[in-house]
């Protein structure tokens, strides 16, 4: 009977599971939600219900490990490790999986390369040297306070006071202010349930029955603009400002200088932030959905770097890579456990 191994990528935003073979197939997927270790509403809930997934149809004895690859396990790797292994018991699963932080799972699911350094942007930022398939040295990833500099969340802030200053005569005008729908901010300001946005009177009904919103924006007030984003931080977390990562990127497009400015800022940020590390053999692994997307700012960022670099592509898959070395510990980075890796993530 095939032996079976299982990776899961606990985010943020989503849980994803793979479950493969010893020669790198996959047996099964699933998806569940938010299991960051540290925010996450129910994040046992999450990793069971992708673990049931990927599981379906097949025998629980099956599985001779697994790697859990979960946000937050960094910060709190106890109760990481808690939460990975009540959710293993609870799919009847024997043992314990191995719990590593998510950017470990990043980096492998873009290269069978044991060492290297990998830099992800998305709701946060984040840069790490990998050596050894262990994380060496790490760089920002302190959230949205303190870090994460050049992120989606930093972006969406970022063009926050850019619409503030268009609105009160320090910056010059913005397609963020009035651009195209693509571009503007209104609408995903507007867009807070419940709460007062860009009417004369604060009321989201009547700015969406009154018509001609363009018009309406010319007057919005910066109170208004500062009401709507700390009523939907408060309603959503601060990952509510990386909505705004998109129309920057639209702007930019544009050739509206503001937007672009961020973007170019943004960019020189996260370059600092993966050059702080230092040079390390290996690849170059590019992570997140801000720079594995064809961006603006992945343009820029991987000129910023001048270096060769590599779009991760499965964090799940790449869990499960790390668990086909972990059931090899005799030999595991030997040629099979190598090719298995490659067929696993490619």
């Amino acid at each position: 009977m095939t032996t079976l191994v299982i990776g899961i990528d606990g985010g943020g935003t989503g849980t994803r599971c793979v479950v493969a073979t010893r020669t790198g197939q996959v047996a099964g997927r699933g998806r569940g939600g938010a299991a960051n270790a540290i925010s996450a509403a129910d994040p046992v809930g999450s990793l069971r219900s992708a673990l049931e997934g990927a599981l379906s149809g097949i025998a629980p004895d099956r599985v001779a490990g697994g790697v859990f690859a979960l946000a937050g396990a960094a910060s709190a790797p106890e109760r990481a490790d808690a939460l990975a292994a009540e959710a293993w018991r609870a799919c009847g699963l024997s043992g314990r999986p191995v719990v590593v932080p998510d950017i470990l799972a990043a980096f492998a699911g873009a290269t069978e390369a044991p060492s290297g350094t990998v830099l992800i942007a998305g709701t946060g930022a984040i840069a790490a040297r990998i050596g050894a398939r262990a994380i060496v040295a790490r760089a920002d990833g302190y959230g949205w306070i303190l870090g994460d500099e050049g992120s989606g969340v930093w972006i969406g802030r970022r063009a926050v006071q850019a619409l503030l200053a268009a609105l009160d005569g320090r910056g010059g005008p913005t397609a963020l202010l009035d651009g195209p729908p693509e571009c503007s901010l209104r609408d995903a300001l507007i867009d807070v349930p419940g709460r007062p946005a860009f009417g004369s009177e604060g009321s989201i009904g009547e700015v969406a029955t009154a018509g001609g919103a363009r018009a309406e924006a010319s007057r919005l007030s910066p109170d208004q603009v500062v009401r709507a984003v700390h009523a939907g931080v408060a309603q959503s977390g601060p990952a509510w400002l990386g909505r705004f990562a998109p129309a920057v990127e639209a702007a930019a497009r544009l050739g509206d200088a503001p937007a672009l400015a961020i973007l170019q800022e943004a960019a020189r940020r996260l370059v600092a932030t993966a050059e702080s590390l230092g040079e390390e053999a290996g690849p170059m692994v590019l992570a997140g959905s801000l720079l594995t997307e064809p961006t603006r700012l992945a343009e820029l960022v991987r000129s910023g770097l001048g270096r060769p670099t590599v779009a991760a592509r499965d964090g799940a898959a790449g869990a499960a890579a790390l668990a086909l070395h972990n059931a090899a510990p005799d030999a595991p980075e030997a040629p099979d456990v190598l090719a298995a890796h490659r067929r696993l993530i490619a």
